[in-house]
């Protein structure tokens, strides 16, 4: 069906929102508008759905909403008996009105839908479905996207992102279902009386807190410590879970950004909530020329990311990245958890293929087995499912990913910004307990492992258009690898669409074990390396640089030399 064929079935059918059909009036007899919301569908994937909110079938709305869960509602009612599935949401436009057309849907094919009834973080979502027995779950949110995403995330009964295998069945029943009068339904309010909606109790939120607070190593130093922080939800979800969980640790000089505490989808402090972006801790950064606080932590709208920033010397805040967080966490774990004995036999850390290779140097180096998967939390969280399958889930100490996702134990299966920031003050406590600052702890990982520089460059392709741009970039460079990045031959490559790395100099070949993924890595002769894929949540490019060097301003100038011959190869 053509798109305006498909555009006048929803100017005729979709009634129910009246923002949908102001949308739709608006944009009649302008071609370029209803190609962009027609052209295609939002396309189901491990990732579940993510797009702009508004009218067609390439946007999400109630309908998207409901014919996604009839999707998910016949797979698990095919492969299960008497299911349940556990629901949360963010503080995304239309993000609650999502989750309950959403559990409306289940209900009505005779599934119990859990809800939360408030908004709640993305890994509390990951521990309903564990902790109440459910046969998967739904978040909805965009993560840190601008205001005019959201996102419709589904979890398989692990507490895991889908995987491929039941995220293509869900697509396929998906595909056959029509996208008005094909989903079932039933009013909320009659889910709420007849028993097959149920809102979360607090005991379940509880007990996901008590499960953070088990990881603590040091228990008693955040209490004795006197630390000070400033913290920002950037308007989502994280403010009364990130809250409680200091409280609890003995962290009560807290002080939060009065702009970005109250839930706010439509974000107007920060068109780009992401604690990566200097830009989205504006505020917070001002706030602290105030306030003078040890630390500056700022989680992501659905809190399942989070950045800091610490003083240095002369009282300015510097931020930290993902990378560098992640490396100082998983040294501290290291070192104070075999301090204290508390180190289990055979210890398990797992990372993305994309993140600091200082990593894997600080594993080594305390006897701890690094395991690099896809990028994705859902393949960190799938080790911890291998691991527990073998009755050993205690053997894992740590996981993250560069883009700031941490997750401290096995009660969840997704990044957590609440373990996260307990994680990052009780580390900052520590050192401030021996006379280190963050600054100088991190200053000593260099100096021990080397200065590992690692950039991102992000090249946006919106729209149609930038959908086949991406394609035939990816295209090309499976085809056509370059044979040096601004001037520094390219002595590898990891091309793991074909599950093949091949060694340029050698001619050897040898099978990448894990499952096949648009990614490319390049290794260049100066052992920099480039990693480039598509975004699997965002229309974007992402190329991910690293670059060694005995020097960091020597590390950093070579970055800054490959990012951009990379860069511009690439035509952007």
């Amino acid at each position: 069906m053509r798109e305006h064929e498909l555009y006048e079935l929803w100017l005729k059918n979709a009634t129910e929102d009246s923002d949908l059909i102001e949308e739709l009036e608006s944009i009649k007899g302008d071609d370029e508008a209803i190609k962009d919301r027609f052209y295609r569908d939002l396309e189901f994937g491990t990732a579940g759905l993510r797009g702009v909110i508004g009218a067609g079938s390439f946007r999400l709305n109630i309908y998207t909403i409901r014919r996604a869960t009839q999707g998910l509602a016949d797979y698990v009612n095919s492969a299960y008996e008497n299911a349940s599935v556990a629901i949360a949401y963010d503080s995304r436009i239309k993000s609650d009105l999502f989750s309950k057309e959403a559990a409306r849907v289940l209900a009505a094919n005779g599934i119990k839908a859990y809800i939360y009834s408030e908004l709640m973080p993305t890994p509390m979502l990951s521990w309903a479905v564990r902790a109440l027995g459910c046969k998967a779950g739904i978040v909805c949110t965009a993560s840190h996207n601008p205001s005019k995403y959201n996102g419709y995330k589904a979890y398989g009964e692990d507490g895991c992102q889908m995987t491929i295998e039941a995220a293509d069945i869900v697509l396929s029943k998906i595909n056959n279902t029509p996208m008005f009068g094909g989903a079932k339904l039933i009013d909320f309010e009659d889910g709420l009386a007849n028993g097959m909606i149920e809102y979360i109790s607090q005991d379940v939120i509880d007990a996901y807190l008590d499960e953070v607070q088990k990881r603590q190593i040091h228990p008693e130093v955040c209490a004795a410590s006197g630390l000070k922080v400033v913290y920002t939800p950037l308007n989502g979800t994280g403010n009364k879970p990130v809250r409680a969980i200091l409280d609890r640790i003995g962290v009560k000089d807290v002080t939060i950004v009065p702009e970005q505490e109250n839930p706010d989808g439509n974000f107007p402090t920060c068109p780009f909530p992401n604690p990566e972006i200097k830009e989205a801790l504006h505020l917070g950064l001002e706030l602290c020329k105030t306030v003078k606080p040890d630390l500056l932590l700022a989680t992501d709208p659905d809190c399942d990311r989070v950045g800091i920033a610490v003083p240095d010397s002369e009282g300015n805040y510097v931020l930290f990245s993902g990378n560098e967080v992640g490396a100082m966490l998983l040294e501290y774990i290291c070192k104070e958890r075999i301090a204290l004995g508390k180190m289990p036999k055979n210890p398990v850390a797992v990372k993305s293929i994309v993140s600091t290779a200082i990593a894997d140097a600080i594993a080594a180096d305390y006897g701890v087995e690094m395991r690099n998967v896809l990028t994705g939390f859902k393949f960190i969280g799938e080790q911890i499912g291998y691991l527990e399958a073998d009755n050993e889930a205690d053997r894992f100490i740590f996981g993250f990913e560069e883009s700031y996702g941490y997750l401290g134990g096995s009660y969840v299966r997704d990044k957590d910004a609440v373990i996260g920031s307990m994680l990052i003050c009780e580390m900052a406590a520590y050192y401030r307990s021996i006379g280190v600052s963050l600054l100088e702890a991190r200053e000593a990982m260099y100096k021990k492992y080397g200065n590992y520089v690692h950039t991102v460059s992000s090249f946006t392709c919106e729209g149609a258009a930038g959908m086949e741009e991406m394609a035939r970039i990816m295209g090309e460079l499976h085809a056509n690898a370059p044979a040096d990045i601004a001037g520094f031959k390219v002595v590898a490559i990891d091309d793991y669409l074909t599950s093949e790395s091949v060694d340029i100099v050698t001619g050897a070949k040898k099978a990448i074990t894990l499952p096949k993924s648009d990614v490319l890595c390049y290794t260049l002769e100066n052992k920099a390396t480039v990693i480039i894929r598509p975004s699997g949540t965002e229309p974007k490019i992402k190329a991910y640089y690293t670059t060694v060097a005995a020097e960091r301003e020597e590390a950093v100038a070579l970055g800054d030399k490959i990012s951009a011959a990379f860069k511009a190869s690439l035509g952007f």
